[in-house]
């Protein structure tokens, strides 16, 4: 009793009355019967920032159907597309609305009517409070007096349209419209959960990187390739040059050097000094650099020798590591070793296999994973480049901070891959640094060696083994980020079988469609909601050979619907929203996306098909939430603070 009463003492400094205390758990009490807030589920975002934010903006559509509910029979289409494309990117369309509308006062009376209808609509399901933290500073008192005043009656009809005259009159209407439009977005969704993959591909993950830094509630469960970026960032050399190598195999060096400041001559310089005379076949990159600009002869010419030149590199820091850690059992992978140099083959799995490529000047056949000096300076430049970029440094922070290895919301278990199985479907066996874990326990362990890459206060024998283990994470075949058998890196390059090329996947792959599996996963992290999903990414969804993303029995969703354009032609789609509201679980497919001036211009909105997963007979509340069970345990603790003032143990 003394321990709780000492816990009230601290509560009562909070809540130092009776009235204090009453008027909080009714506050409370109320809240829990609000509907519960709307979260959208994204993955694999991959760079393509154009279609992330228009797909944030717009809400995956809903933000469209509001306003097709509140003004349906009122408005003709194109004002309505004119209005979402506003609310969208308020901006950009004010300035081309005011090039070529007649009444501008008039304008801007009926669009501010507009969108205080559409904010007002769009907070219903909030507490006053909550919407008062997210109006913009400069117009807070305004907004909310508009918010809970109607023109509707009589006694505040001039009132209200008064305030919308000064507005216009104060020439602040721009101003007003975009915080408006801001607003809307903000609080058309609640929370934003991001299941890894935001790097590599496209152009624009710094970009998505900026958003996600200042939005208001995200989550992000890490994938593979935010792995890589992160492990570059620790200033591990093979993920350094393994983010180069996919940068230059897409012809992608924007985020690099635009996003990051990271300097690319020295390898520029390196590579047309040593592969001058190769011409480098294998290593062309793609003829689009993903921003639609076509490639010259010289550029793809520079960026060829360039990808070889790391490739190398790459390979050679790989079998480096393979050796320094035999208990990951990967030496084999050391495809280098395993190359007859004076034949031109590699012996692969007890077979000779010819090599498409054999010019090799800088590897030395005695010792192949040794870096030449001028490699090793290469990749001490470039690795000072990736540790002195202060908006990486920025970047990974938001990644440590708001993400983690998986989340557990609301009854749904979010991860970006894998856990890592047996034939059987049981957890496997992992061994982590000598200890052998499995499931939850395997996560919590991968994360806290993450971490440790990060951890300023550990010691540099610890920090480096974090460094190493990130490594292991891309590309180890028991790693819940990647659970394959291998990565055929060197296969893809340089062996012309396509069969050594497969990469078999894990058992988790193979028997996620099994609902008693995936009953057993989420019991093993704690789960026992009867409306328990999983929620992946990682592996795109095949929508046009038939494949469906809703697996077991609806108890997992697998939401990568390819964002990259790189994957559009394989998936036949643009991308997934997976949207949970109070009535239940939509999954909104998206087709690609245009451009941010087509939207602006011609009002081209993303094209979405939306897919019933499941529906609720009730709608859900507050209460029936992670944030239910939150405020219900500090109702209880007030209700004993209350208890404690009227029995007189405390005095208020």
């Amino acid at each position: 009793m003394k321990q709780d009463l000492r816990y009230l003492k601290l509560l009562s400094s909070k809540f130092p009355d009776i009235a204090s205390v009453a008027t909080e758990i009714i506050n409370l009490e109320a809240i829990l019967n609000l509907p519960k807030p709307t979260e959208h589920f994204m993955a694999d975002l991959h760079g393509e920032n154009a279609a992330f934010q228009h797909v944030l903006r717009n809400a995956s559509g809903n933000i469209k159907r509001k306003v097709r509910d509140l003004f349906a029979g009122t408005l003709r289409e194109q004002e309505l597309k004119d209005l979402c494309t506003l609310i969208y990117y308020p901006e950009e369309k004010l300035e081309l609305i005011k090039q070529n509308e007649l009444d501008l006062e008039d304008f801007y009376d009926t669009t501010l009517n507009r969108l205080v209808a559409v904010c007002r609509n769009v907070s219903s399901k909030y507490t006053r409070s909550k919407v008062r933290k997210a109006l913009p500073h400069e117009f807070a008192y305004i907004i909310e007096e508009l918010l809970h005043e109607t023109s509707d009656g009589h006694n505040k009809q001039e009132y209200f349209n008064g305030i919308i005259r000064s507005i216009i009159a104060t020439h602040r209407a721009d101003s007003f419209i975009i915080a408006l439009c801001y607003l809307i977005q903000h609080l058309t969704i609640d929370r934003l959960h991001i299941l890894g993959d935001i790097y590599d591909r496209g152009p624009g993950a710094h970009l998505i990187m900026d958003t996600l830094s200042q939005y208001h509630h995200v989550d992000i469960q890490w994938g593979n390739h935010d792995m890589l970026w992160m492990g570059a960032a620790a200033g591990n050399a093979t993920c350094i040059a393994t983010v180069l190598r996919l940068s230059l195999r897409y012809a992608n060096t924007r985020t690099l050097e635009d996003g990051y400041g990271i300097s690319l001559v020295s390898l520029a310089t390196f590579a047309m000094e040593t592969y001058g005379d190769d011409p480098c076949e294998l290593f062309q990159p793609r003829c689009l650099d993903n921003t639609g600009h076509i490639l010259t002869e010289r550029e793809r010419r520079i960026l060829s020798q360039m990808h070889k030149a790391i490739t190398i590199i790459a390979l050679k820091l790989e079998g480096q590591l393979y050796k320094s850690h035999p208990h990951w059992q990967m030496e084999e992978r050391d495809l280098l070793s395993a190359i007859d140099y004076d034949k031109g083959t590699v012996r692969l799995e007890g077979k000779d296999h010819a090599l498409l490529d054999t010019h090799f000047p800088t590897i030395d056949p005695a010792d192949p994973c040794k870096l030449t000096s001028d490699e090793e300076n290469l990749i001490e430049r470039l690795r000072h480049s990736f540790e002195m970029s202060l908006r990486l440094r920025q970047h990974i922070r938001c990644l440590l901070h708001r993400g983690s290895m998986y989340g557990i919301y609301n009854g749904n278990l979010l991860f970006h891959a894998s856990v890592p199985l047996s034939a059987d479907g049981s957890l496997k066996p992992v061994n982590i640094e000598g200890e052998s874990v499995s499931g939850r326990a395997l996560m919590d362990r991968v994360d806290y060696l993450v971490r440790l890459a990060f951890d300023e206060r550990a010691d540099k024998t610890e920090r480096q083994r974090g460094r190493d283990f990130i490594w292991y994470l891309w590309c180890g075949k028991d790693s819940p980020l990647f659970d394959k058998s291998k990565m055929a890196t060197f296969e893809r390059y340089f062996i012309a079988d396509k069969a050594t090329h497969h990469e078999e996947k894990g058992f988790y792959y193979k028997l996620r469609d099994n609902a008693r599996v995936c009953d057993h996963i989420l019991s093993d992290f704690g789960i026992s909601d009867p409306h328990r999903h999983i929620i992946n990414g990682h592996v795109p969804v095949h929508v046009s050979r038939g494949e469906n993303p809703i697996k077991a029995d609806g108890r997992l969703m697998v939401i990568d619907g390819g964002f990259a354009a790189a994957y559009h032609e394989t998936t036949g789609i643009a991308g997934y929203t997976l949207v949970y509201h109070s009535r239940g679980f939509q999954l909104v497919q998206h087709e690609p996306f245009a451009s941010r001036a087509e939207a602006v211009e011609k009002g081209t909105d993303i094209r979405s098909t939306t897919q019933i997963v499941e529906m609720t007979g009730q709608r859900q509340m507050v209460a029936d939430t992670d944030k239910g069970e939150e405020l219900r345990a500090q109702i209880a603790d007030l209700r004993q603070l209350l208890d404690a003032y009227r029995k007189g143990l405390l005095k208020n």
